[in-house]
């Protein structure tokens, strides 16, 4: 064939295309005129060379720096890549470094460019190129080359933040100005060829916007300052003391703080906390510390400024708590909304291409190379939707954690300074409810914020997808998704109802379970226990109630929005039938896939509403407590100690605990102390002497008056209140260790002998509440304690109630008037042998000082005081009259009768069946030496009474997994569930595969079925699934709550079940923990979890299955992938459970403390020690928050690599599906396949997520198992042994060699004690403080089981029958008085079981009547939390009655009258002689006159039985411990001159 006829063919197919010779001419001649070193692409070229030679001189400067750093460790400065002192960390300490504008602007610069060329080069792979430089190569290389050089620029700028690198080093300065030349180079080239060819290129565009950025990193190169800034510790001021710099001090340096930003984006900073966990079980010492940014100190103060601002914007307005938690996450919750709307976007690229995609299939032939450009779409849109997913998940939570933390600070200080209105009006249950349950409702809803904005966005992206293959009927399935979100408003505010009385319920139980832990001895002892468990299972029935309303209404939401996306799609393709638009399986699957997305975001819209609700409900709460009132900052004027002479001055003042009635309890109150001055203050019960003490302090509502004070105050309370930890810690109280001064100050509290018996001396750990340690020790403790506080003004509220009267002597002369003496002193007191010393006396009366004076002149006045002193002399007359009768032998016994008492006729008359107490006490005095090294041996295998709380080690055991699942109905219930589940799945899956292929692939192709039959059947399979969804739901809710009930019924009798012992060595905080926190997860989360849990991994088999089916080629990399998800999990789940269970336990001691603090808040302030209690707490919830960040990261860190790899499976699927020949593979059938891969990673995280979060939430049933196997104590009934109805009916009770000490390495409290107790006769015991008084009390009532010996009670051994058997025969009237929240009658008679008419004749003998009967309530009178509105006597009194009411034969009083005056004791003695005649009494007094009287007096020292007798026959002895005691007693309340004339000398 001729040339000509070659020609002559190329132009016939040249013209038959359109295309001429003269423009392929024209290219050519283009192509030549821009060859490689043509005008631009010699740019491009320069380029290259300049950011290659940049690569290299990088690389060489880092190898070599890194060489210098291994090799040349003896320089000063080193050979870092940067050069000397340019950017290595100094040993320098830092308080604050400051990010300024032109280091975050260069951050910003290389972001920028970063993103242009990175887009360039996706654009150039996905368009072509369509730049001025024809050369493919140079452009793709000088794209590259950029990416690398900018991606180097970022990350090593980013470090500077960790070196604190304040100079930029030189090699990025030159870099920085060759840049700009080169850019300007470039950008001049585009300008003459845009003039030379009137044509504007597209890389012009992004050549001027480069060109911009490198003149202003131009002039930063040149200034050579990065913007950080330093500011070293001498130039600032801690926040809050030290505590601003403890992050820094800290052992471990916050990984996450130090990491760059590849370790942040992939969580790889986690690395080694993961290695450490896979090894062996975490401790809280392995988790580095948390970012300051992250501190409780830095949230906390952060807050506070966001509510001064609010404040300073309206002043006149209480700030909107609403407003405030607004202010304080905008930002990070903008920054979270970013990375939310990327997701959101990104996810919807997958839908948006399935129609493109299934058209390219369905092409004959077809190109791989738009298959593959198809595939890196679809592939790189999942891993820009996982990368945002992953960031703005964790940032929510972080999020979550500061607000938390801010909140769970202001209201620890918020409790330090509630008024006394508000602190009565907020029991402790809800205040630790506001802790445990609302503040994490709250920081939770910051996760489900990013829901409100990106559901709109996912709406429009998917109304916009569905108009592209639908049309108009997109808009019908919008109108659909409105209707059925509008109709979730009434849903939403009934559920927010049902909230606020979930809250309210849950408040109650709360706070009736804290009073229980509370007063739980009492209970005991009182047989009151199953009462009051009774009544917490009341108030949690009602709880239930409102749950399960909550929870049926919740399954009923949650049943509409999951039919939701199937309802939408059969509305969208009937409307479409209608309005007569052709649906293909392209059209269908796009449409399909569109809304399996936004199945996810409508499925978590039940969840978005109900914790909307909750959390509306929770800040609503917690804003209001936070509004409370304080106390008033005014009510004391502080006035510096040289400017007067006075320490304490009170003008006009007036008092009232509660304002707002109008009855002041404090009237015409003028007083004037100078500084030095010794102040006594008396009065009978309820005149007003602690209220005197608390305005002083500033406790008290002031309604007029001046209140002036001078100099630093100490505060000792009335009811002791001594914190968990060892006795040196109370003491000191937060100052520093002064030897000298700490022995001095323990020897003059009389706490030497204490501390030596104790097995570990002052480190010996003491329990909740002082749980171990006696009245007496605790009272000197906390003497000790504001003793040592060195202050200039002493308080001292009844300080010698619970002390024996050795004891009371010494504390006053060695510690008020000897350590103390200078210090100005007011001290409340009962025993008028203390009053002679004071330098002034006041003399309370009805809220008034009724007299003032020294004690001579009182007693010259008469009136109140007369009759005080006059009651004294009658208790004392009592003691002489039985001294003096000791020479005669004549004494009067209880009964009123005389009596001679020789040897025989008291064996005759007490019925008394004694061992030979002469070969007690000689076995005692030959056993001294061998106690000795008893005591030595015990204290070696001492434990603390305080245990760790238990921890489980390792997985969750299966069997807690068994115990929940099979709870309710033998587990009967779940298979049904599971079915119901996997059906609801299949009819999905069947609905979707339906349409996909009954639709015709292209509009071209005839369908097979019509359209009206696909819909109507698709409409029918969704209806079906909604059924099996139904039935799922409702059983799921049923099973979920009854089993969280069980769960708790059964760890509420185990409590209750519980020895004494369980409770002295657990803190209420781990039980409310319990009940509170963990109770919660079982009663709203877990069911729904494992649920959740059960649906994803269905999920993800059938989209498995779906992808397999049409090709099994997946298979191939889905195995080792799969292999890898389980391996990564395996690895993860160990440090991941541990966590979880450091959080619960860290979470213990927030609540713990705070319930402590709020019940020693008045001592806190006394001592202004509120500011380190406040860092205390921050302290702990930074340790709570160091747990709960690791453990978010955790969950992030695992969640990235499974993402990652489910990424891979898509991206090998899409492959192998475009690689297939055409005739192997259904298009429809691989556009479904694809549709399920596009949610695979949603699914895989979830299985993730809900996997980790079971294990997790599973470690609350983990933690109520463990309460709920509680070894018991006694049974309460024994059948085959229950005493007879009238026993006891003499009372005699039998000590034979009794033992008893509190655990099996703690020494022996009582020692081999043998002896009687005559029936109807009164027993005295007495002994020092800590000798085993209570202790026998406990023995008697079992509380504490004799470990050898018997206690016989009319020869019914004790042990032989219940404990509600022995106990409701007995009565105690005990040490600390207990009252409940209620009513007067109510805590009189809580099981109702008497008349009014009884309960009135009760008050008036406990001295109460008049005073019910002056109240307008009368018995139904309030007692607020604790008792705090009535005095302590008056508390006291009323447990008097419940003693009078109930009757025993045996009445045990452990001090029962220490907190009243001298005269109401003797009303009192006088009482129960003569309605107790008939009774065994056993007294346990430190006031001797109480006991004088009794016809046995029991003398116990260090457990052993000293003496045992009448009281004359033991002062016939005057070497007679007793007769000394007594001795002591007349000498020092008998001659007041003397005691007057002492400190007159002094």
């Amino acid at each position: 064939m001729s040339n000509q006829s070659i020609s002559a063919d190329i132009s016939d197919i040249l013209q038959l295309h359109g295309i001429s010779k003269l423009a392929i001419l024209e290219n050519f001649l283009q192509r030549q005129e821009t060859s490689l070193f043509s005008g631009v692409c010699t740019g491009k070229t320069i380029a290259i060379v300049l950011h290659i030679s940049f690569l290299c001189s990088f690389f060489v400067k880092f190898v070599w720096g890194r060489f210098a750093q291994c090799f040349v460790k003896g320089s000063e400065q080193g050979l870092s890549p940067t050069g000397p002192n340019e950017d290595m960390p100094t040993n320098t300490s830092y308080s604050s470094i400051n990010f300024g504008f032109i280091y975050k602007a260069t951050l910003g610069c290389c972001t920028c460019l970063l993103a242009c060329y990175s887009l360039s080069t996706l654009w150039i792979l996905l368009y072509g190129n369509q730049t001025q430089c024809a050369w493919h190569a140079t452009v793709i290389v000088a794209d590259v080359v950029h990416i690398l050089v900018w991606s180097i620029m970022f990350i090593r700028i980013f470090t500077f933040r960790k070196t604190i690198c304040r100079r930029i080093p030189n090699l990025l300065r030159a870099w920085l100005i060759c840049f700009c030349i080169e850019s300007i180079f470039t950008l001049l080239i585009d300008i003459d060829r845009a003039i030379r060819n009137w044509t504007v290129y597209n890389d012009m565009y992004m050549d001027c916007f480069t060109s911009l950025l490198s003149i202003f990193l131009l002039c930063i190169a040149i200034r050579g300052n990065t913007g950080i800034y330093t500011c070293t510790k001498e130039l600032e001021e801690p926040l809050l003391g030290s505590n601003e710099f403890k992050y820094a001090a800290a052992k471990k340096e916050s990984a996450y703080a130090k990491a760059n930003l590849l370790e942040l984006l992939t969580f790889s900073w986690l690395n080694p906390l993961l290695s450490i966990g896979i090894k062996k079980p975490l401790e809280f010492d392995d988790l580095s510390n948390i970012a300051k940014n992250d501190s409780a100190d830095h949230v906390y103060s952060r807050f506070s400024r966001k509510i001064d601002m609010v404040k300073q914007k309206d002043p006149s307005k209480t700030p909107s708590m609403t407003k405030v938690v607004f202010l304080f996450i905008w930002k990070k919750v903008a920054l979270n909304a970013m990375f939310a709307v990327v997701y959101a976007c990104a996810s919807y690229v997958g839908p948006y291409l399935i129609n493109d995609f299934v058209s390219y299939l369905t092409k004959n032939p077809r190109s791989t190379h738009e298959g593959y450009i198809l595939a890196c779409t679809f592939f790189l849109a999942k891993i820009i939707e996982t990368t945002a997913q992953r960031r703005w998940i964790f940032g929510s939570r972080q999020l979550g954690m500061r607000l938390r933390a801010a909140l769970t600070a202001h209201i620890y200080r918020k409790g330090l300074n509630l008024s006394v209105q508000a602190r009565q009006s907020h029991t402790s249950g809800e205040l630790i409810n506001y802790m445990s349950v609302d503040i994490p409702r709250i920081g939770d809803f910051t996760w489900y914020l990013n829901t409100i904005w990106m559901l709109p966005i996912q709406i429009v992206l998917a109304i916009s997808i569905l108009y592209n293959n639908v049309g108009l009927a997109s808009l019908v399935g919008f109108a659909a998704t409105l209707a059925v979100m509008m109709g979730n408003i009434p849903i939403t505010r009934r559920q927010r109802y049902f909230q606020s009385k979930i809250m309210k319920s849950k408040d109650e139980r709360m706070k009736v379970t804290s009073e229980i832990l509370r007063n739980m001895k009492v209970l005991k002892l009182q047989a009151w226990d199953m009462r009051y468990a009774q009544k917490l299972e009341d108030l949690r029935k009602i709880e239930y109630n409102w749950l399960k309303k909550s929870a049926q209404l919740g399954a009923a939401s949650l049943f509409i929005f999951s039919c939701t996306p199937a309802f939408i799609s059969a509305i969208t393709f009937a409307a479409a039938y209608f309005m007569g638009i052709p649906l293909t399986s392209g059209r269908v699957l796009s449409a399909l896939a569109t809304f399996r997305l936004l199945q996810d975001p409508i499925y978590t819209l039940p969840d978005l509403f109900s914790n909307l609700a909750q959390a509306k409900v929770s800040l609503d709460r917690v804003t209001s407590y936070l509004q409370e009132q304080e106390l008033q900052e005014d009510a004391v004027e502080s006035i510096p100690m040289h400017l007067t002479e006075l320490a304490i001055e009170i003008e006009g003042g007036e008092f009232s605990w509660d304002p707002f009635a109008g009855e002041q309890t404090l009237k015409e109150i003028n007083l004037q102390v100078k500084r030095g001055m010794r102040v006594a203050v008396c009065g009978t019960i309820g005149s007003g002497k602690s209220s005197l003490l608390s305005c002083i302090l500033g406790e008290i509502p002031k309604t007029s008056g001046i209140v002036k004070v001078s100099g630093t105050k100490a505060y000792v309370p009335q009811s002791a209140w001594i914190q968990t930890g060892n006795i040196r810690e109370n003491i000191l109280f937060g100052s520093s260790f002064d030897n000298d001064k700490y022995e001095r100050i323990v020897k003059a509290c009389a706490l030497n002998k204490d501390l030596e018996l104790l097995p570990h001396g002052d480190q010996t750990e003491i329990g909740e509440r002082g749980t171990n340690l006696s009245g007496g020790q605790k009272q000197r403790i906390q003497i000790a304690r504001a003793v040592y506080q060195n202050a200039d003004i002493y308080l001292m509220d009844d300080p010698f109630s619970a002390v024996d009267a050795h004891t009371g002597t010494q504390l006053f002369e060695e510690c008020l008037t000897g350590v103390l003496r200078g210090k100005t002193l007011i001290y409340v007191t009962h025993q008028v042998e203390f009053l002679p010393s004071a330098d002034l006396i006041l003399v309370m009366q009805n809220g008034k000082i009724a007299q003032a004076g020294k004690y001579d002149e009182l007693l010259k006045e008469g009136k109140s005081f007369e009759a005080l002193v006059s009651a004294h002399n009658q208790a004392l007359g009592a003691v002489v009259a039985v001294d003096n009768l000791s020479s005669t032998g004549m004494l009067q016994g209880s009964n009123g009768n005389h009596t001679e008492l020789s040897d025989d006729n008291l064996d005759v008359q007490s019925n008394v069946q004694m061992r030979d107490l002469k070969i007690l006490n000689s076995e005692k005095q030959m056993g001294n030496e061998v106690q000795q090294e008893t005591n030595a041996n015990h204290k070696c295998k001492y434990s603390q009474i305080t245990q760790d709380e238990e921890r489980e080690t390792g997985s969750v055991s299966k069997k807690v997994y068994w115990s929940y699942l099979t709870a309710v109905y033998g587990g009967g219930l779940v298979p049904i569930i599971l079915i119901s589940q996997i059906l609801f799945q299949g009819c999905q899956l069947g609905s979707n595969y339906w349409m996909a292929w009954a639709s015709p692939p292209t509009l071209d192709m005839e369908p097979i079925i019509s359209t009206r039959l696909l819909i109507l059947v698709y409409v029918a399979i969704s209806i079906g699934s909604s059924v099996f969804l139904l039935i799922r739901a409702f059983l799921l809710v049923s099973v979920g709550l009854l089993t969280s009930q069980k769960l708790f019924l059964g760890m509420l009798h185990s409590i209750f079940r519980a020895p004494m012992s369980f409770f002295d060595r657990t803190p209420a905080g781990r039980i409310l923990n319990r009940a509170s926190t963990d109770q919660s997860v079982l009663d709203l989360e877990i069911s729904n979890i494992l649920s959740w849990l059960s649906f994803s991994i269905i999920q993800l088999l059938g989209t498995v299955a779906v992808m397999s089916g049409l090709a099994w080629q997946v298979f191939v990399i889905f195995i080792p992938v799969t292999a890898f998800c389980i391996w990564y999990q395996q690895y993860f789940i160990p440090t991941s459970r541990e966590l979880s269970r450091l959080l619960g336990i860290k979470r213990a001691p927030i609540l713990h403390h705070f319930a402590e603090s709020l019940s020693g808040a008045a001592t806190v302030r006394a001592f202004d020690q509120e500011l380190r209690f406040v860092e205390r707490n921050l302290s702990l919830v930074d340790d709570h928050s160091r747990v709960r960040f690791h453990t978010i990261s955790c969950t992030e860190w695992l969640a990235f690599r499974l993402n990652f790899l489910s990424n891979l499976i898509f991206a090998f699927s899409l492959v192998v599906v475009v690689s297939l020949p055409e005739d192997l593979i259904n298009p429809s059938i691989a556009g479904l396949a694809v549709t399920y891969a596009l949610s695979l990673n949603l699914q895989q995280a979830a299985i993730v997520w809900n996997v980790s979060n079971a294990e997790t939430k599973m470690i609350s049933v983990e933690r109520i198992l463990q309460y709920s196997d509680i070894p018991c104590e006694a049974p309460l009934a024994i059948e085959e042994s229950r005493p007879a109805l009238e026993w006891p009916s003499y009372g005699i009770i039998f000590l034979e060699n009794l033992q008893v000490r509190y655990g099996r390495h703690l020494p022996f409290v009582l020692k081999s004690l043998t002896c009687t107790f005559p029936g109807r006769q009164k027993i005295g015991v007495v002994g020092r403080t800590g000798s085993g008084k209570s202790t026998l009390i406990q023995a008697l009532f079992r509380v504490v089981e004799p470990t050898e010996g018997k206690i016989i009670i009319d020869g019914v051994d004790i042990c032989s029958i219940g404990l509600h058997d022995l106990r409701s025969k007995l009565s105690i009237i005990p040490q600390e008085p207990a009252m409940f929240q209620g009513t007067i009658r109510e805590n009189l008679d809580p099981l109702g079981e008497y008349t009014d008419i009884e309960i009135w004749q009760t008050l008036d003998k406990c001295q109460l009547g008049n005073l019910m009967r002056s109240r307008e309530e009368k018995m139904g009178s309030r007692v607020t939390e604790n008792g705090e509105n009535w005095s302590v006597g008056q508390q006291q009194l009323v447990c008097l009655g419940r003693a009078l009411l109930k009757r025993s034969r045996i009445l045990v009083l452990d001090e029962a009258t220490a907190s009243v005056d001298t005269a109401t004791d003797a009303t009192i003695q006088a009482i129960i002689r003569s309605e107790f005649a008939d009774c065994t009494v056993i007294t346990i007094a430190h006031r001797i006159h109480t006991v004088i009287d009794s016809d046995l007096v029991l003398l116990l020292s260090e457990g052993t039985l000293l003496e045992y007798d009448s009281p004359l026959k033991l002062l016939k002895n005057k070497n007679s411990a007793f007769s000394k005691l007594i001795q002591e007693y007349s000498t020092r309340s008998g001659n007041a001159d003397k005691f007057q004339t002492q400190f007159e000398i002094e």
